[in-house]
């Protein structure tokens, strides 16, 4: 049988393997709340690839996703949303669970914040398109604000938990906000288009011109305004940082810096994100590593 050890040392492979970001960060946090960040990255992960993997029936990544929750659930101690039915054992996520589960006991992570996770990934697979920036929102909240509000159960905060959890919320939009903006051309080879249905009418870019990727006035105000967007939501995100304890609070202001500095990359593109992949260099994430550990100490706030 497989120890706790190996479910960690499985979770950082993932990290290792998939989030070179996030390994950054990660590396900067106390070994104990660096090994749950690790365990959570590797959940939300696999979800994510259940819901993607096209070489997948639909109908197989749904019981996929279906299986996961119900495996999130006995590992968190809640109930189980499939009742008593039995699970077929997988190895690798029945190994993820075990140190997912330690992670949750151990900081007192919600497991309402892990199954949000799942229930966005399954809306990828019925839902293609998105009217309005509230139907996005919505969303985002689920794969990304979600995943922030159990990584501030792990990083540790002071002051009244609500307030503490909408920053975070905003933080989590602002960086699911930043993937969209710059995965526009890849997400519209899936078939997905994620930038609201409205905005698209407002800037008068429609979905061939998007598969084109040509930057007309129209589409580079488009992608301007979804940076803006992005930008009020880093903003106010900014203020989660004091609250978080000290000896966390490093990896939110690397995490906040990386996805900043990708904003300022499509800025001094002139908003294309369909010539290449917009991505920053080894150099300069170390760089922001750097600044986020000075900033962490200077910053008042959370002991």
């Amino acid at each position: 049988m497989p120890d706790l050890e190996d479910a960690y040392a499985h979770s950082h492979s993932v990290v290792a393997d998939r989030a070179k970001n996030f390994l950054y960060a990660f590396k900067l946090l106390p070994a104990d709340r660096r090994r749950a960040l690790e365990a959570i990255y590797a959940y939300c992960r696999l979800a994510d690839d259940f819901a993607d993997d096209e070489g997948i029936d639909p109908a197989e990544r749904t019981r996929l996703l279906a299986d996961l929750r119900r495996k999130l659930a006995r590992a968190c101690g809640a109930p189980d949303p499939g009742g008593d039915a039995p699970l077929a054992p997988d190895g690798a996520v029945d190994l993820l669970m075990l140190a997912l589960g330690d992670a949750v006991r151990r900081y007192g992570v919600a497991y309402a914040d892990l199954d949000e996770v799942a229930q966005g990934c399954e809306q990828d697979l019925v839902k293609r398109r998105y009217e309005t920036f509230a139907e996005l929102h919505a969303y985002c909240y689920q794969v990304a604000s979600a995943v922030g509000l159990a990584c501030l159960d792990v990083f540790g905060y002071t002051g009244d938990r609500e307030s503490a959890r909408a920053l975070a919320e905003d933080l989590g939009i602002a960086m699911q906000l930043t993937n969209i903006v710059r995965d526009v051309r890849e997400d519209f080879e899936r078939d997905r288009v994620y930038l609201p249905q409205e905005d698209l009418r407002r800037f008068g870019v429609s979905e061939p011109e998007l598969a084109e990727g040509a930057m007309t006035p129209g589409m580079k105000a488009l992608i301007e305004f979804q940076v803006a967007r992005a930008e009020d939501y880093f903003s106010r995100g900014a203020q989660l940082a004091p609250r978080v304890l000290r000896a966390s609070r490093v990896c939110p202001l690397a995490l906040a810096g990386i996805y900043r500095a990708l904003l300022r990359e499509i800025e001094r593109r002139d908003y294309d994100v369909f010539s290449e992949r917009v991505s920053l260099g080894s150099g300069r994430k170390l760089a922001l590593m750097l600044w986020s550990m000075g900033r962490a100490l200077t910053l008042r706030g959370a002991s």
